[in-house]
């Protein structure tokens, strides 16, 4: 089957054998699968081995291992987790990692399922209450799902990109946006009386610790900074002494990611002890998707065939004010 590769900056399209279909894994023949600009160009750039591109997908179930019950062959399914989602024809996911689609879920929406999963995952490390506000930086797709997400829990949002057309995506949603720091701190002032934000989410990536020192000057008082985008932690002492403020570290999309026990055994955290673990974030990206809470379709810039891979990453480096959702098509 064909996958997608990077080795020393450049994409190749290669073949290697189909996956086995394993007791706790679902096998997928793909339809979709969602570009994650941020990981894959870094990988993208940084990578001297060849290495399997893409984590978040949707296809149709093939077959299913003896261990799994509650997926049948023929569903629609969506997907999240390197290396077992790639961007590949066919797919063996352990089932920890699989959620079903509802019929009125668009797959290109679903696709982005771990995108959605990450965004949740963010949010809840922000641990917001109702009626606090959140700045959001960084506009990509997890920073947009993020937003719609945040505005979705009736949280006050500010979205900030230096990118004016990707502030333009938030609109529509009524999301407040800035896309200057000046601006963006007359706004923190006029809506908290002065006082700051309870959180900063940092959906960007940084080669210096400069984000979190802004953003300790826009948190309140033992007000809270996640980190979500790839950013150097060399940040000031003083500031996040001042404030008191919590720096935190969010990772993937939830509990279970990296734990081999989670996804590769299939062995699941009992709810009463991790309310949210990585799958549960990914099935309720799926339940905003189905009661229309998120509108991912005008996020999703275009969707070509794995053969034009080059191209689609060349959009991400030329012009990333217009990329924003990109999809591999499988199968037509």
């Amino acid at each position: 089957m064909k996958v997608i590769k990077t080795k020393d900056g450049v994409i190749q399209i290669t073949e290697i054998p189909e996956p086995e279909v394993k007791p706790n894994s679902v096998f997928i023949e793909t339809t979709y699968s969602a570009i994650s600009p941020g990981t894959e160009m870094s990988t993208k750039q940084n990578s001297k081995e060849s290495k399997i591109l893409g984590y978040s997908a949707v296809g149709n179930v093939l077959a299913v291992g003896d261990k799994v019950a509650d997926i049948n062959i023929g569903q629609k399914v969506a997907c999240y987790g390197a290396p077992y989602v790639m961007h590949a024809e066919r797919l063996s996911v352990p089932k920890n990692l699989v959620t079903s689609i509802p019929t009125n879920v668009d797959e290109k929406d679903a696709s982005f399922v771990g995108h959605g999963a990450i965004a949740i995952h963010g949010l809840r490390q922000a641990e917001l209450q109702f009626g606090e506000t959140v700045v959001i930086v960084g506009l990509g797709i997890i920073g947009q799902i993020m937003c719609q997400i945040a505005n979705a829990a009736s949280y006050n949002v500010i979205g900030y990109d230096l990118l004016k057309d990707r502030c333009l995506y938030l609109e529509k949603s009524g999301i407040k946006y800035e896309n200057s720091i000046e601006s963006l701190e007359r706004l923190i002032k006029e809506l908290t009386n002065d006082q700051g934000v309870d959180a900063v989410i940092l959906c960007a990536g940084s080669s210096n610790g400069d984000l979190i020192n802004k953003s300790f000057k826009w948190i309140r008082d033992r007000g809270k900074v996640v980190i979500v985008g790839d950013m150097n932690m060399n940040f000031s002492r003083k500031l996040m002494f001042k404030k008191e403020a919590k720096v935190l570290i969010s990772r993937a999309g939830g509990p279970g990611r990296y734990d081999v026990s989670y996804e590769w055994d299939s062995v699941d955290y009992p709810i009463g002890y991790v309310r949210w673990t990585e799958g549960r974030n990914m099935a309720e990206y799926i339940r905003l998707l189905s009661e229309e809470r998120l509108d991912i379709g005008p996020l999703v810039t275009d969707h070509v065939p794995m053969n034009q891979a080059r191209n689609a990453y060349q959009a991400f480096s030329k012009y990333p004010e217009a990329t924003m959702g990109m999809l591999f098509q499988y199968g037509k």
